[in-house]
Order: C-alpha cells, then structure tokens, then sequence
C-alpha cells in the first residue's frame, strides 16, 4: 500500500521565501493535484478532465477558486454558517486569474472537458494564496495526462521606497505604490494584471522583467515535480487540415467579397455583410457534388471562413497598415462626449470611442452604504464601487441578463484605475458608486468605463487629484515582425494576438491588464505599446478636458448632505439611547443616517439640508453645555437638606442651594418644590463640572431688578446653617465638659487615697 504521508515534494525559494509543491497525501484521485504552500499559507489544486460528448465549438475550461473561511479560523457570515452559493467577487477575480494564463497553454481541438479547483485551506494572513495558487494550478495540470504548454508562474510586483518586492505581504502591500500580478513562462510574460499610483511607464516593465526572472525557480520546480511524479501524457492528434475543403472554401469566399466585406467600417454592416459571404459559400458547397452530402466538410466550413477573414484582416494591417474601419495602427477613434445627462443623479456622463458607448453615473452614499465582506483577513469594507454592465442590447444580441465574470472582471479593473485620484476619507468621507452602462460596444468598453467613469465623478463634483483615461492596444504579430495597434476593435480584439489594457493620469500609470493569445509577450513588444498607449491617453485626456476641464465647484444638489460634530464621548450612550431608541427615532424622523464613533465624532449624512440641520439639533440636544447667566426651564431630580439638584439639560445637573430657592427665607427645600416638577432657574456658577442655580436670581429679575455674578458667586450663610454650627460647638463644649468631669472623678479618688 502506498505511503499516503510521504508525498513527493520539490521547493524553491522566490523573495526570499520557500514555496513547497507536493504531490500524492491529498486528492490522489485527481488527475492531478498540488499542494502548495507559502509559511503557513496552504492552496490545494486539482485538476480532472473527460472526454466531450460532443464537440461544443470552444474549450470548455472551468476554473474554480475558493477560499474557506476555516483556513484562517474564522466562521462564515453567511445565515447557513457555510461557504454555499455564489462565489465571492474576490474568487471570481482570482479565477480569472488562473484562467486566462493558462487556458491558451491547452492545444487547440482538445477534445475534453477540464475542471481546474483552486481552495485555500490555510491563510496565516501575511501570504497571498492567490499567486500561490495560480502556479499550481499550472503545476497540477502539468502532473496530469492532459497536454499542456506550460508550465507558467505566478507571482506579485510591489515596490516600497522605489525597491521592488517579490510577493509582498499585506502589510507590506500598505506601503507600496505598486501592485501588479503577473504570469510567466521561462521566455516571457503571459498575463499581467494589476494597479499603481501614478507610476511611469518605464518603472512599470522595469518591474515586470524583474520579475519575470526572479519566478523562474517556480518554473523549475514544475519540471521537476513533473518528473518525480508525472502521470503519461495522453496521445493527442491535432486536427489535420483538409487541404481540399480549404482550397475550395477560399475559392468562393474571394469570389463573393469577403475581402470587400472585411472592409466595411460600420460594424453591423460589416456583421451583415460577412453573413452574406458566408451564407453564399454554404449554398454554394452544398450545390457542389463533391462537397454536398459531406457533413463534416459542411460543418468545418464556417470556421474556415472565420479564419480567412482572420488572415485577411491581419495580411492588410501588416502589408498596408491600414485596418478594418481605415484607421492606421496609431490613431484613436473619434471621442464624443456628453455630461450632466441624467436630470436626478448625482454625477453622469456619456463617453462614445467609435463605436463604442458607455453611460456612467455616479452615486454618493453615506458610510453605512460601505460594502462590508468576509475574507480570510477579517471583516473588510470597500467604500469606492464600480460596476460594469454589459446588457445584451450592447451588441443587437438576445441573451439572459447575468452578472457574468467577465463583468466582474472589468468593473474591478476600472476601479483600479479610478481609485487612486479619489480624495481621502477624511476629507471625504462619502461612500462612492460608480455604474457603468454599456450603451453600444465594438471594442475597449472597460476602457470606456474608465473614461467616463472619470467624468461622472468630475460631474458628480467630487474632487478628484487628476483626470484619468485608458485606452486598450492590441498586437499583430507575424514570424518576427510585430504591430502594435492603437485602440482596438471588438474584431482586431478577437483577431489579434494581445488585448493590453492601460489606464493613468498624464503623469503615470493607474491600472493595466494584458492577455496575450501567443506564447509570451517580449519586453520590445511591451515597450512599443506602453509608448503608443501614453500617446493615446494624452490625446483623450484632451478630449475629455474640452468637456469637462474640472470638477463641479458644487456637489449635485440632489447629493446627501454630510456634516461633523463632536461631542463629549460619556453621552454617547445618550444619543443611542435604551436598545437605540433615541438614534432610531432621529433616523426616522429625519431621514438621516448618523456614525457614531467611540471618540465623540458623529458623522451626519442626510437626503437635504433642512433634515440635516434637524439631525443635527437633535444629536446635539444630548450634548448641550450651561451658559452662566441663561434661564434653564429644569426639572427636580433630587432634594437634600442643603438644596435641590436639578436637571439642566439632558445628562447635565446643577445645584440650587437652599438659599437660592426663594428671595424669602426657606426652612425647607420641600417646601418650595416637588421632586419631578419643573423649576426656571438661572446659570449663576460653572465651575468645572459642577454648576450652580438659582430660582432667587429669576424671582428677583421678574420683580425688576437686574442680577450680577457677584451677588449669588457664593451661597448666602442661614440660619440652619449657622446654627448647625453652633450645635456643634455645643457637641464639643459638652465633650470638654465631660473631660472635666472625668478630671474631677480622678481628682476625688486620690484624695481618698
């Protein structure tokens, strides 16, 4: 019986750290499976496949990644207690990230179904399990029989006090102006994803050389592994092209126009004109005898068409430089913009690139509309949200309306951009919501989201520190010439070798992501882009200056209103009231959401000006402070012998000493007032925490005269008082009096000795 406790295992030190990947204790049922571990951060990866069924016209890859809150020891919020339903933004952005490098890697024509599982089983919440699972995944798929041009690595770029560091940890992560995750394979970068402030071009492939070369013990460590515990590669055939079908495909697409077609600029009449190529080439095949009861010939036939239009597009850029709507390979398609288009919203903008369209509004919320989520770092709030939509309508299709990942994807990585030129919460503390709609699309709608996303803020009057623009390059490449083309379209994107996308300020570079179709992308290729990206950023953030050259001077009108008040911390408590009575009710009878927080700030944020002024003159009520010489309408919380105390304000007592009650003289307190009954005194000493009141200054002023400090500064000596003194003296008159009776008692007994 196999020794299930002695895994193979393979190690290798990347910054400064030890990855261990181990094979054969767990999931030994898998095709393939990895454990790979970083301190006390665990991924397992498993990778399973089956034969198709039938042929569903794409690889079908799924990849899976998950974090269970038990790897840090936490319980998940969810109602059922359970890691159930729909998985996280974070997992589904993660997925992605393991998809995309390594799904080009699979031959094409695979004939199988392939499930890639990422879960994290351990979290000691300094080691990112993200770029840790990503490298095994690639390690699992190389253990296993399926065919796979790997292996790649994962790995994070930060750069703290301009040093780059190799999978930095969250701490680390809070001072760096860097944040990039990429993929590699021992020749060159396969995916790069990632966010910065404002960091120039140059820095940016600085770092991703450097670390594509620093990864490179995890690229060798996958060879190795893969030869300690390596299953048989299964045999594969790849599709063997009929040279005949292709030939007479060719002959009748030329014959009806398919270069002519792939001509037309308008995008559906570039759609309606391909479908009339295509549809003519398939009559004509099932006319021809030689073709017309070959059903698999038939069925071939479309995708040679797609790729002699793919050749065809691709052959013109190259020879001409000329592409399909007649732009060159450097220039920008026509920007056309619209602010302040939605009468209610906060901030809104339209931003059309071509053909492609987005509408963008903004929202402000109060910091209770935060988003809070689970993770295995603890509880975590976001208060900056974009979020990108892409309805069916945007592309004349008809489909079910779903959140898809790739929504999810491009939402999180306009954020990256935007993010950085927000204001900081103390100086605005709104919680913010930016909506991207996409309108129309043929091409680059993240990167219109971004735009416009920009925009809305600006319309929405928030100040941000700079304008921020992305534009997507794509690439042409050819043997050993390349073309790197400026601001693609949807078709170039499909037809192209490279969707690189790049956002920034004039300054630098906010966010990037970069997917490349072929083997790797070379730095001379990302130099070029990088070059031409910057030129096109500067020529829309002068479009979009002609617009909107600032933000607003004013938040909309329709905006929350947000205030800050201090108030003595001890009378929070107050404020919340029994159970959060007294908070409720000033919520509900405003329409305001009020944050209280331990140290006595209280931030307000209400739906107009007039309900915020009533939050707050409610909220201050608790924390109101005495004015000596102001007339307070109190009430008798206590009676004593010297006075009574009396309830100023909410939490805020006085004393009113009994020579204070009345301008006649008064033997008791009782007999001027009732415990529980109002009292209108005056402020007449504040000292400290304790004040002084009195009911005779207000009697005194109602009868004419006019009071002063000085005449009540200090309680008026009575009778009581005085002769509460002298029945004192009495007690220790009659005290020496007994002393001298024990004198005398002394002085009898020796004389009777």
């Amino acid at each position: 019986m196999q020794d299930i406790f002695n895994p193979t295992r393979v190690t290798a030190t990347v910054g400064g750290k030890e990855i261990i990947f181990e094979t054969g204790r767990l999931a030994n049922q898998a095709h393939g499976a990895v454990w790979a571990q970083c301190g006390g951060t665990v991924v397992l990866v498993t990778v399973c496949s089956q034969a198709l069924e039938f042929d569903k016209g794409f690889f079908p890859l799924t990849v899976e990644y998950a974090e269970k809150m038990y790897a840090s020891g936490r319980i998940p919020g969810s109602f059922f207690r359970r890691e159930i339903g729909r998985p996280s933004e974070r997992e589904t952005l993660v997925s992605r990230l393991i998809d995309r490098p390594i799904r080009p890697l699979f031959p094409k024509g695979l004939k199988e179904d392939v499930q890639v599982l990422a879960n994290v089983i351990s979290a000691d919440t300094e080691n990112n399990p993200d770029v840790l699972a990503l490298t095994a995944a690639s390690a699992a798929v190389m253990l296993s029989p399926l065919p796979f041009e790997g292996p790649v690595a994962g790995g994070r770029i930060g750069r703290i006090n301009g040093q780059f560091v190799l999978n930095p940890t969250y701490e680390q992560m809070e001072e760096s102006d860097l944040g990039i995750v990429f993929a590699a394979s021992a020749d060159a970068l396969t995916m790069v994803e990632g966010e910065a402030q404002f960091v120039p071009e140059s820095v940016i492939i600085e770092a991703l050389e450097w670390g594509r070369k620093e990864i490179q013990p995890l690229i060798a460590a996958q060879l190795k592994l893969r030869e300690l515990a390596g299953k048989e590669k299964m045999s594969f055939s790849p599709h063997q092209d009929n040279e005949a079908l292709i030939a007479r495909v060719t002959e009748l697409a030329m014959t009806n126009g398919l270069e002519d077609s792939m001509r037309v600029a308008d995008k559906l009449e570039r759609k309606q004109a391909r479908s009339a190529v295509k549809k003519a080439v398939m009559e004509a095949l099932k006319a021809d005898t030689a073709w017309a009861d070959n059903e698999e010939a038939l069925k071939e036939a479309p995708e040679i068409i797609g790729m002699l239009e793919k050749k065809v597009v691709r052959a013109r850029i190259v020879e001409e430089g000329t592409r399909i709507d007649g732009r060159n390979t450097t220039t920008v398609r026509p920007i056309q913009i619209q602010s302040s288009v939605l009468p209610r919203a906060h901030g809104s903008a339209i931003f059309a690139r071509g053909e492609t369209k987005s509408l963008v509004v903004t929202t402000l919320g109060a910091s209770t509309d935060e988003q809070r989520m689970d993770s295995l770092v603890g509880d975590v709030t976001k208060r900056f949200m974009l979020h990108y939509n892409f309805p069916p309508f945007s592309v004349g299709e008809v489909k079910p309306v779903r959140i898809s990942r790739r929504e999810i994807g491009h939402g999180a990585l306009a954020e990256k951009a935007l993010r950085p030129i927000l204001p900081a919460e103390k100086d605005f503390p709104f919680t913010l919501r930016v909506v991207s709609e996409t309108m129309e699309s043929n091409g680059s709608s993240s990167m219109a989201a971004v735009c416009g996303g920009c925009l809305s803020l600006m319309d929405a009057g928030i100040k941000i520190s700079a304008p921020v623009a992305g534009v997507a390059m794509g690439l042409i490449k050819q043997d050993d010439k390349f073309i790197v083309l400026t601001d693609i379209l949807g078709d170039e994107d499909a037809l192209g070798d490279m969707d690189f996308k790049i956002a920034g300020t004039a300054e630098g570079i906010t966010a990037v992501q970069m997917d490349i179709k072929i083997t790797g992308l070379t730095t001379e290729i990302m130099k070029q882009a990088m070059q031409q990206a910057h030129e096109a950023r500067l020529h829309i953030l002068g479009e979009m200056s002609k617009a909107l050259a600032a933000p607003r001077t004013e938040l909309s009108q329709y905006a929350p209103q947000h205030a800050e008040v201090f108030v003595n911390p001890d009378i929070i408590r107050l404020i919340i009231g029994p159970g959060g009575k007294n908070i409720k009710a000033i919520t509900a009878t405003t329409g305001a959401s009020v944050d209280i927080e331990d140290s006595g700030r209280i931030s307000i944020f209400a739906p107009t000006a007039d309900s915020m002024e009533r939050a707050k003159e409610m909220v201050l009520y608790y924390d109101q402070r005495a004015e000596l010489g102001k007339n307070y309408t109190a009430k008798v919380r206590k009676i004593l012998e010297i006075g009574v105390i009396v309830e100023l304000l909410p939490n805020l007592e006085a004393l009113v000493h009994v020579s204070q009650l009345d301008v006649n003289r008064v033997n008791q307190p009782s007999d001027v007032c009732q415990l529980g009954e109002d009292m209108v005194v005056k402020v007449i000493e504040i000292n400290g925490d304790r004040i002084r009141a009195s009911r005779k200054a207000v009697l005194l002023e109602e009868q004419g005269h006019e009071w002063t400090p000085e005449e009540t500064a200090r309680p008026q000596r009575t009778d009581r008082d005085r002769g509460e003194r002298r029945g004192g003296d009495r007690d220790r008159g009659e005290r020496r009096g007994g002393d001298r009776d024990r004198s005398g008692d002394r002085g009898r007994r020796e004389r009777r000795d």
